[in-house]
């Protein structure tokens, strides 16, 4: 397709649509192969066979096209090529670019997960680019992409000017473009008074927010989803318990599991007697023993094995995704009958703690974060750092990474809210976290372990409070 636009007070300007098929396709021998896979296409007459080859080696138009079919088999051969070009298009096997006026690329429509890539009309009147549309650098070139959206726009610098002005309803865009954008589901048609993104659903949501959920909740959306071992061939497999830190490790005691199972309250009781308490007793602090005891009943390894895939699993109190286990436990300690105040982390597979870092400069934000968001008036006596691996989930998993990260997160939450409540303790789940803080205390590569969740834990007051309304739990 070839349009010529003419903007007010500017000259007339050309802007040519072309195909060519996905990057990295072959054809040959009757077989069209791609990354998406192999495609068997038998007895094709000469000419769909010239033009298939012609668009694995680059962009063709429209005119381009047709002349290379009716070369070969005549006029008669555009409609088999068109519904075999349609059948192409329906699997996501081409990609669609307009060049400007100078010839050079402006846009191109690529598959990056999987979808048709069937190009819908230029829409009439204003349009302009959806809020919750991200720009996003890769490989060379600057993607926009919508989120759900199995398809990307990947722009030249020469898009810039179109870009800036999509921000703002506008009319002043070349029809192929907005074709590609609407494509991909980047676009919002119908001008001021019938804008589609004012209505609840879209407006409550922040732009990478939805991403996020669309990223991971959309299948098709990603080039690969689950367990593809998208590292596999980089990097070898983490072990599944983190190697000893540096400085002499606190040995915990191992609780009795069968004296405790016969004094604790049912389940049921557990359950319905939970809550947030926000309040520690200053007077009868947490013990070591009872930190020990939460910690082996939580989140020790029971014990460990090798899966099909090499990897090194776990087993422990609590599930998670695959067995592998991710967490670790950082109990930041202000008051524990005991135990010396400081950062520790909890080595699930020794059942013991290993100093991390003294109290000081370095700790005081996180213990102050805590108490803040917890709306306590005093320190919490230990705060409970949970910290992912990230690799151990991100070797195997790709795209639901780090959302199955926060679904164990949580499993976590709920696993130590009821020991807690069986034990007798005070115990306030967190809502957020600063993984800026957690690097600087600990050290860690925020890249490779970062904080993901936070608890406060301490003994229960005499007298409690009732819980707080602000938080409704």
């Amino acid at each position: 397709m070839t349009i010529t636009t003419t903007d007010p007070g500017t000259t007339a300007a050309t802007y040519t649509g072309t195909t060519r098929l996905v990057r990295g396709a072959a054809f040959e021998d009757g077989q069209l192969t791609t990354r998406f896979g192999t495609l068997r296409l038998k007895a094709l007459p000469a000419g769909a066979e010239a033009a298939l080859r012609a668009l694995t080696e680059g962009d063709l138009d429209e005119a381009a096209i047709s002349g290379l079919v009716v070369a070969g088999d005549g006029e008669a051969g555009l409609l088999r090529w068109q519904m075999l070009r349609g059948r192409l298009d329906a699997m996501g096997l081409l990609e669609h670019a307009v060049t400007g006026p100078d010839g050079a690329p402006l846009a191109r429509l690529v598959a990056v997960g999987r979808g048709g890539t069937t190009l819908r009309p230029a829409p009439r009147g204003p349009a302009r680019l959806s809020r919750h549309a991200l720009l996003l650098p890769a490989d060379g070139v600057l993607t926009l992409r919508a989120p759900g959206s199995p398809l990307a726009v990947e722009l030249s610098a020469g898009a810039a000017e179109f870009l800036t002005r999509l921000t703002d309803w506008t009319e002043r865009t070349p029809a192929p473009l907005l074709r590609l954008l609407a494509t991909a589901g980047a676009l919002n048609p119908g001008g001021p008074d019938a804008d589609p993104e004012t209505g609840r659903g879209a407006v409550q949501w922040d732009p990478v927010d939805l991403a996020f959920h669309a990223r991971t909740r959309t299948p098709a959306a990603a080039p690969g989803y689950g367990g593809t071992y998208p590292h596999a061939d980089r990097f070898p497999p983490e072990p599944a318990a983190a190697p000893a830190g540096g400085g002499p490790a606190v040995p915990l005691p191992v609780p009795d599991l069968d004296a405790i199972a016969a004094r604790e309250p049912s389940l049921t009781e557990v359950l319905e007697g939970r809550t947030s308490t926000r309040a520690h007793d200053p007077e009868a602090p947490l013990t070591l023993a009872q930190l020990g005891e939460l910690l082996y009943r939580t989140v020790r390894i029971r014990s460990t094995f090798t899966g099909s895939d090499g990897q090194e699993l776990a087993d422990r109190p609590m599930p998670s995704g695959g067995s592998v286990h991710e967490l670790e436990v950082y109990p930041l300690v202000t008051n524990c009958a005991g135990l010396e105040p400081g950062l520790y982390r909890y080595a699930p597979d020794r059942h013991e703690l290993q100093p991390v870092a003294a109290p000081g400069p370095a700790t005081a934000p996180l213990v102050k974060e805590a108490r803040d968001a917890a709306m306590m008036t005093g320190d919490p006596q230990v705060v409970l750092l949970v910290a992912a691996r990230f690799g151990r989930v991100m070797w195997k998993y790709e795209t639901v990474a780090y959302p199955l990260i926060l679904k164990h997160v949580g499993v976590l939450y709920q696993t130590v809210y009821l020991v807690a409540t069986a034990m007798g303790l005070a115990v306030c789940g967190l809502g957020g976290g600063d993984t800026t803080a957690f690097a600087a205390a600990t050290g860690r590569d925020p890249l490779l372990e970062g904080s993901v969740g936070e608890l406060v834990l301490g003994s229960r007051p005499p007298a409690q409070p009732e819980p707080s309304a602000v938080a409704g739990d």
